[in-house]
């Protein structure tokens, strides 16, 4: 298995040099050239294994430049009870009406993010010892992102971490998750803007390849294709268990905001996966709902992009979005390359002509939901059904009632638990989520954080001045 770019200007690379990478020399993505394909017959012999067992299988077809026992030794490191607080690592929990809960927050930050940064942290060591170098991860965080890389890479050898996050557009329990950390290798840098502004940053230091070759300046977002490969490997687990017959279809409820969920959900229902459709919810941040309606893509400038009870979903530039793209292009690199170059003149592109593909052979279909439509749907589940969602799988919840079809399951994706968004979750059901005991005195802990202007150049002095070599 060899990775491209989407934009067509790097040779063809292995899986340990694209996960070194993070953001392709040519400004692109890293894709397949092919993806593997996964028959009836070989998703029936997975029907009984553990979930590190399936995580092999699946990333084996991703990743064919590591052994498969070794392979197999870093997912069971990642995927176990120690780690993650459910023996079943993603335990499926029904709601009413043909609905199910996919449970991705049981890691340690209690973000749907650990699933895939938990692998991330294994085998970054890895290849960095079989490579015998370093490499420093600069990455941008909406909320969750941030958090679950820091738990994930804390103290590992060789690896330190320069995370960007706006100043002052996360919770408090999440600011609280990230900034408590004290190790060495950790830095938190709060950027007076928001995550679009901190995400570009982030893509300028990764595009200057003198600096970034200098530094070994690597990347943990999304746009890290190990993320997606990791992210891929639930949606396999949970249609396993929520089917019984091996040609059944489910459908997929998938908050979004950089769409590097969902795009994982495409990747598996391109691998043979038998799905239905892929259900984008956005928040009133709904640029990507926008484009599924109407073919137009728009991002939003900083100036209006929301801040929403959503929070980890206020992105206006979803970095995953550009690998759909160029899938919905025929996989044509110089189509993907023209279209981003219309975006930087013109601030948008215009696939409308492409618009009868979206749903008929993709799946997409897209919704959008308000601040009164998270807390109604809090409430109403938690009144009806005793379960208590936030605000990000409340959006999903949302709009995949809008797609619900008799006799196909509607599987939703849990972005994190409700003890992250307190303060939205008292405004639903009167009081405040339940905090993990282990995680109660977290708000009192001392907090290393370094609060910066929105400029490029204070991040890369800041880099330079603490990077490891």
């Amino acid at each position: 298995m060899r990775y491209v770019s989407t934009r067509g200007g790097m040779a063809a690379l292995p899986f340990s040099e694209i996960l070194l990478e993070g953001l392709a020399r040519d400004g692109g993505l890293a894709m397949p050239e092919s993806l593997p394909q996964v028959s009836r017959e070989t998703l029936a012999s997975w029907r009984h294994l553990s979930y590190a067992d399936l995580a092999t299988q699946v990333l084996k077809l991703f990743i064919t430049d590591i052994p498969e026992e070794d392979l197999s030794r870093l997912t069971h490191a990642a995927y176990n009870s120690q780690v993650f607080s459910s023996e079943a690592i993603v335990p499926l929990k029904p709601l009413a009406n043909g609905m199910t809960l996919i449970g991705l927050s049981e890691g340690p930050t209690l973000a749907f993010k650990d699933m895939a940064m938990q692998f991330l942290g294994q085998v970054f060591e890895y290849v960095l010892a079989r490579k015998n170098t370093t490499i420093n991860i600069l990455g941008a965080t909406s909320g969750d992102t941030g958090s679950a890389a820091e738990y994930a890479l804390r103290g590992k050898k060789g690896i330190s971490v320069f995370m960007l996050s706006p100043y002052g557009r996360m919770s408090d329990f999440q600011r609280a998750q990230m900034y408590s950390l004290q190790d060495e290798n950790i830095h938190n840098l709060s950027v007076r803007g928001v995550f679009d502004d901190c995400q570009d940053i982030v893509k300028v230091l990764a595009s200057d390849l003198e600096f970034k070759e200098k530094y070994h300046l690597g990347a943990v977002n999304s746009i890290n294709w190990a993320r997606i490969s990791a992210q891929v490997v639930y949606y396999f687990w949970a249609w396993l268990r929520a089917t019984s017959q091996d040609d059944q279809q489910v459908s997929f409820a998938v908050p979004s905001g950089n769409f590097g969920n969902i795009l994982s959900g495409h990747i598996a229902r391109s691998m043979g996966l038998p799905v239905r459709r892929l259900v984008l919810a956005t928040n009133e941040n709904n640029v990507l709902e926008e484009f599924f309606r109407t073919g137009v893509y728009k991002p939003r400038t900083a100036e209006q992009t929301f801040a929403t009870s959503s929070p980890s979903m206020d992105i206006s530039k979803a970095s995953n979005f550009e690998r759909f793209v160029y899938d919905l292009v025929g996989q044509d690199a110089s189509k993907v390359k023209g279209l981003w170059e219309s975006l930087e003149r013109n601030g948008s592109f215009d696939l409308s002509d492409l618009k009868p593909l979206f749903e008929e052979k993709f799946g997409f279909v897209g919704g959008q939901s308000s601040h009164a439509d998270r807390l109604q749907t809090i409430k109403t589940v938690y009144e009806q059904e005793g379960v208590l969602i936030d605000p990000h799988t409340a959006d999903a919840v949302k709009v995949a009632r809008q797609y619900q079809e008799e006799g196909i399951p509607m599987l939703v994706l849990e972005t994190a638990l409700p003890a992250k968004f307190s303060e939205t979750i008292q405004e639903a059901i009167g009081q405040p989520a339940p905090v993990p005991e282990h995680l109660k005195g977290l708000a009192d802990l001392p907090q290393k954080v370094t609060v910066m202007d929105c400029n490029v150049e204070l991040v890369r002095s800041y880099i330079q001045e603490h990077v490891q070599l």
